[in-house]
């Protein structure tokens, strides 16, 4: 029977939508070459802060924490994955540090995405060098302790 308005064509199976729509794969370099055109040359241009509270625009970050204290390593640890993932090449100029960025790879590669992992060990040998390195050891949490009157 023809296809009608009271009787629409079957969809076709899954396998023939996304042969028809493009490869799999190409949507994946797609997606790495989105990271790839934000890096910079070199990461001698990543002069970002070493030290302090940085506030990122909201482009980069849109909710959630705000300021991040760099002498905070959960903190430096979210800043500096969200920039990763979010920040445009002058954001990432802008917001990482070199210094703390090669200190904190080993961590950071297992917190970014495989994508952006891949991208900036790809671009820079300095960081697949770090690829074998154990990460750090998450910091202690400080445990809440309770000071009211019965505290006392």
């Amino acid at each position: 029977m023809p296809a009608t308005p009271q009787h629409p064509a079957p969809a076709p199976p899954l396998a023939d939508a996304a042969a028809n729509s493009g490869s799999g794969s190409t949507d994946v370099e797609l997606y790495r070459e989105k990271f790839r055109r934000r890096l910079p040359d070199s990461l001698v241009e990543l002069r970002g802060p070493a030290e302090g509270v940085v506030e990122p625009p909201t482009t980069v970050v849109w909710s959630g924490l705000r300021a991040f204290d760099l002498a905070n390593e959960r903190q430096r640890m979210s800043l500096y994955r969200t920039v990763l993932a979010e920040g445009m090449r002058k954001d990432l100029c802008v917001l990482l540090n070199r210094d703390i960025l090669l200190r904190s790879w080993p961590t950071l590669r297992i917190l970014v995405s495989t994508t952006v992992r891949g991208v900036w060990e790809d671009r820079f040998p300095e960081l697949r060098a770090l690829a074998d390195v154990p990460p750090a050891r998450p910091p202690a949490r400080r445990r809440r302790t309770h000071q009211g009157p019965a505290a006392a």
